[in-house]
């Protein structure tokens, strides 16, 4: 389903397009923002970019895929921000080299790829906002990194439940495999590990935070 782009707000969400002349955004905001269901593929491996996405409302996973089958979730894209694989993609001529999911429903507006390019060309305040969001994309992919390579999985684990914004988590085991990059067993058996420690308390496609300073001294060893 298609709607018309609110230009206050993709103004508000995205500054780097502030100072371009009128008819200039006018041309760029013509294209229909599209609306897309959650659990919608938003890109694929291998499939041609076809635009530079701008994320009006919604969340975006980006994950990795193993030939095992087995997922790793990189990072995610929110509004206000953008996709590094995209714009890697757009740059280097390459396909993608990972997949995109929408997690909640999707509004998003894809700048084409000749507009992409000019905007990089012609409008600083453009072409900064691509750069800091490769800085800062790298620095949370090296700590994803480093994560994988040196941090237990019980500490990986008792870190990602803390970071949820809530103690009651409405979540699969299988759904934090997939964020941590493991199978289900092995985190199922870490989470009746946390619960006999008192840590947390699980229910079906549940999980309660029911000690959260214990939770965090796990994280940190």
């Amino acid at each position: 389903m298609n709607a018309a782009v609110d230009r206050t707000r993709i103004l508000n969400l995205y500054p780097a397009l502030h100072g371009l002349p009128t008819a200039r955004l006018d041309r760029l905001l013509a294209g229909q923002a599209l609306h897309l269901p959650a659990g919608t593929q938003v890109f694929a491996e291998h499939q041609p970019c076809q635009g530079f996405p701008l994320l009006l409302d919604g969340s975006i996973k980006v994950v990795k895929q193993a030939a095992s089958g087995r997922e790793l979730v990189l990072y995610r894209v929110v509004p206000g921000g953008s996709c590094i694989i995209s714009s890697s993609c757009l740059l280097g001529h390459s396909d993608y080299n990972a997949r995109g999911i929408a997690e909640t429903p999707l509004t998003l507006l894809a700048l084409p790829v000749g507009e992409f390019s000019r905007l990089l060309v012609e409008h600083p305040p453009f072409r900064d906002f691509v750069f800091h969001l490769f800085a800062e994309r790298i620095g949370e992919l090296m700590q994803l990194v480093e994560e994988v390579a040196f941090a237990r999985l019980d500490q990986r684990l008792a870190k990602l439940i803390l970071g949820r914004q809530s103690d009651t988590l409405n979540v699969t085991h299988q759904q934090l495999a997939d964020e941590l990059g493991s199978v289900r067993e092995i985190v199922s058996r870490l989470l009746k590990g946390f619960a006999a420690q008192g840590l947390v308390s699980l229910g079906r496609e549940q999980l309660t935070v029911t000690d959260r300073s214990g939770l965090q001294k796990l994280a940190l060893v």
